[in-house]
């Protein structure tokens, strides 16, 4: 092992000896306990949140719907119990030498209106989402359903500041850009851990079926001090499906494409809990199967061919109510075929063609005991995934020709073996008395192995590289009084690729001016390594050859500072709540990568991504949100912005460079409303806007004789759903019925290039053209 690794370990071994000897110290206080229960409607309920109002005591509930709080000083106090969704109830009491010991049970029972998950993304700890010092946003599993997102990729279309594109007009791979950055500079993280490798964030995202997922959490910014590498742009965590009660949903959607080709898929969700609710899991499964679909005519295909399968399961085991293990597995195999759509035996025959098979592996593992009175949790885990992928990239040459044979001989197959493996622990420490406030102090480090080969003999193309990541952090979230809290933090990384200790702070600090509006300030610095394979490496058709990308031998890391400023209001009343955010950001790019051109070989366009002298991102995001009556719910985004390098950068050979950063809107947003007169009827109204950009495009086809740079104009979706449920007489049963239109106005791309010779990466606009669906889904009541 080499000699920095052994020292940070043994630098971790020792902070952990000294947190744990500094949580067996107690503090003197006063032997004063409140205990108790929180149910809903008689039914215990795990994960509620019970407070002493106006002071910083509060826990939450455990898997009995159990709760202790104790040390606390005599006095009379209001106590809160509050759930999502649930209206909350307080009762008052008196703590005295007469009266120190006091059982309070809760049982909610009237829905509200407030919208308050609890997250954890932002802190690495369970916090709801309004006492959170950094903004976290959630999309849960209702409006993946309620906006028909078949997949991952078309869900995060729904939250400000996020943007998720196309990037290449044959093999459809897409990249999540979270406010004006590129792919590479989002954390994507499956239950919290980092396993979403390079290769996987290419295509993963289409990959993921949204009956996988529980929610998602989002936090733009920095956030390396937490998740390391790449973690610039912001960081998205896909949380999957959670056990939670006895359940079942079996679903069939078709979608037929502009009146083309047909899109069907299959879905099934199981979920089986023991009585005392101490071992659970769920499965879910998942088959899709679409055609091509082209958009002028040419036999080449603008929307590949997908045979898609997915499954998994998440289980959990409750030895006693302080301690929770659980496993999470999942299997994606992925077809993908996109190109020439003549009949033709084998691939490499075909004129155009872009070939992919995909066998994903992930796993996770997780184990939490929790101890002194509930004050200290010790957390640790490990994750895995695994990609084969067997793939073709290639352009037939024209016959009776040199290059012909030469290519018939050697064709263009690929192979790669991406491995990435995760392992780490985590100390969480409550001091109810620090200070006058509150602070959960947290430390814990990681190890994070990436391991890529990608080969293809025929173009000389190969990445063999191993990336090592070791980190620590450090976390305080200090809770000063009811008003003010202060999030600091600190990560030590030491990277195999990187020569020294990279060091990345963090600070945000909550104001809560009043219960209904709060302030965040928000700085944290970032890294991203110099390492193999994101958005950037993927091999693209241009100027009628194969466009490679390859790392410069002086590559350096990428550094960052960000800055956010934000203010969050709701205000709630009987029978509506509205409220807003906004937010401004500033992000500073330090040694920033882009593509250089180095001119053509005898396969085609070759590029180095190399380091730049700098660049800036900025910009602000509003968010609206609103409903009243719990009959109509809106909510919208809107992100205006700028993405610019400190000098031109070259994109096409003999073409002036430019400073803004390419295929980046300067505007983008969403908006969903959704009404429900009654438990039988819903429909959902929602749109998306992207704004113009800039585009290189590179000569080849036969529309197309010269390299030019162009600028798109902003383009539209309108999407409806409409769906009808009904209960079975069994009333155990709900068949729900749905139907409606994606892309109703066909806002689609209208000047793709034609034939084999296209500009590959010429595409933008919406995913896919006008779209019907039609679906059925049976579920428990």
């Amino acid at each position: 092992m080499p000699y920095d690794i052994v020292i940070s370990m043994r630098i971790t071994s020792f902070l952990t000896l000294l947190i744990f000897f500094y949580c067996s110290i107690q503090i003197d206080a006063q032997e004063t306990v409140v205990k108790g229960s929180v149910s809903i409607e008689g039914i215990p309920v795990e994960l509620a949140q019970v407070i002493f109002k106006s002071t910083n005591l509060g826990t939450l509930t455990k898997n009995n719907g159990k709760y202790q709080i104790t040390n606390i000083p005599y006095g009379t106090y209001t106590v809160e119990a509050s759930y999502v969704g649930y209206s909350p109830i307080s009762k008052t009491i008196v703590l005295n030498a007469n009266a120190s010991n006091i059982i309070i049970d809760f049982n909610l029972t009237e829905p509200s209106l407030t919208l308050d998950a609890i997250v954890v993304t932002g802190t690495k700890t369970q916090k709801r989402q309004t006492e959170t010092p950094v903004i976290v946003n959630v999309i849960n599993s209702q409006t993946l359903s309620q906006v028909e997102a078949c997949t991952l990729s078309e869900g995060l279309k729904f939250q400000p500041g996020l943007r998720v594109e196309t990037d290449c007009q044959t093999c459809n791979y897409t990249q999540l850009r979270i406010n004006g950055l590129a792919g590479g500079y989002s954390q994507i993280l499956i239950n919290g851990r980092p396993i979403f490798s390079p290769l996987t964030g290419l295509y993963g995202l289409e990959q993921i079926p949204t009956n996988m997922i529980d929610r998602i959490e989002v936090v733009r910014g920095a956030g390396s001090s937490l998740y390391g590498s790449s973690a610039i742009g912001g960081t998205v965590n896909v949380i999957t499906k959670i056990p939670r009660k006895n359940d079942y949903e079996i679903s069939y959607l078709y979608q037929n494409i502009d009146a083309q080709t047909s899109d069907h898929q299959i879905n099934g969700n199981a979920t089986i809990i023991s009585e005392n609710q101490t071992v659970g899991g769920t499965l879910f499964v998942n088959r899709r199967n679409r055609g091509f679909y082209e958009a002028n005519n040419d036999l080449f295909s603008e929307l590949p061919k997908l045979e898609n399968t997915a499954l998994g399961t998440n289980i959990f085991y409750k030895p006693n109510v302080n301690e929770k293990l659980e496993l999470n597995a999942s299997y994606l195999n992925e077809y993908r075929f996109g190109g020439d759509m003549n009949d033709t035996a084998q691939t490499h025959l075909k004129q155009q063609a872009e070939e992919r098979t995909h066998h994903v592996f992930m796993a996770s593992a997780d184990y939490q005991v929790n101890f002194n009175n509930d004050n200290t949790s010790f957390i640790s885990y490990a994750a895995w995934q695994n990609t084969d992928r067997d793939h073709y990239t290639g352009i037939l040459p024209d016959e009776n020709t040199t290059e012909y044979l030469d290519f018939i001989s050697n064709p263009p197959y690929g192979t790669s073996e991406v491995s990435t493996f995760n392992i780490g622990v985590q100390l969480d420490h409550r001091l109810n008395q620090f200070f006058e406030g509150s602070n959960v102090l947290s430390f814990g480090s990681e190890y994070i192995l990436d391991d890529v080969l990608d080969e293809i003999s025929a173009y000389n193309y190969r990445i063999d590289q191993s990336t090592k990541n070791f980190g620590v952090f450090l976390q305080s979230d200090w809770m000063i009084n009811s008003k003010l809290t202060v999030l600091s933090g600190i990560r030590m990384d030491k990277h195999n690729l990187i020569d020294n200790i990279i060091l990345n702070p963090r600070l945000s600090v909550l104001y809560k001016l009043r219960p209904t509006t709060q302030f965040r300030l928000n700085y944290g610095t970032g890294f991203r390594a110099p390492q193999a394979f994101d958005t950037d490496l993927h091999i693209a058709f241009a100027g009628g050859g194969i466009s490679r990308v390859s790392l410069s031998p002086y590559l350096k890391p990428e550094t960052s500072h960000s800055f956010s400023t934000s203010v969050n209001f709701d205000k709630a009343m009987e029978n509506w709540i509205t409220g807003f955010t906004l937010e401004g950001f500033y992000t500073r790019l330090n040694d920033a990568f882009f593509l250089q051109p180095t001119g053509e070989d005898e396969f085609g366009e070759r590029f180095e991504k190399q380091n730049g002298d700098g660049a800036v991102v900025y910009g602000a995001t509003l968010e609206l949100r609103a409903n009243i009556n719990r009959k109509w719910q809106f909510e919208s985004g809107l992100t205006i912005q700028n993405s610019k390098y400190d000098n031109a950068v070259q994109y096409i050979d003999d073409i002036p460079g430019i400073k803004q950063f390419v295929r980046t809107p300067n505007e983008y947003g969403y908006a969903l409303l959704t009404y429900t007169p009654n438990t039988k009827w819903r429909s959902t109204l929602n749109y998306i806007y992207t704004g113009g950009m800039t585009i290189p495009h590179f000569a080849g086809a036969p529309n197309q004789a010269f390299d030019e740079i162009i600028s798109t104009k902003p383009f539209s979706e309108l999407n409806l759903k409409v769906s009808r449920t009904i209960a079975l007489r069994s009333d155990r049963t709900k068949v729900e019925i749905y139907s409606g239109l994606k892309n109703m106005f066909n806002s689609y791309q209208n000047d793709f290039d034609l034939g084999k010779n296209r500009d590959s990466n010429f595409v933008y606009g919406p995913s896919q053209p006008r779209t019907f669906f039609v679906g059925l889904k049976i579920k428990s009541n």
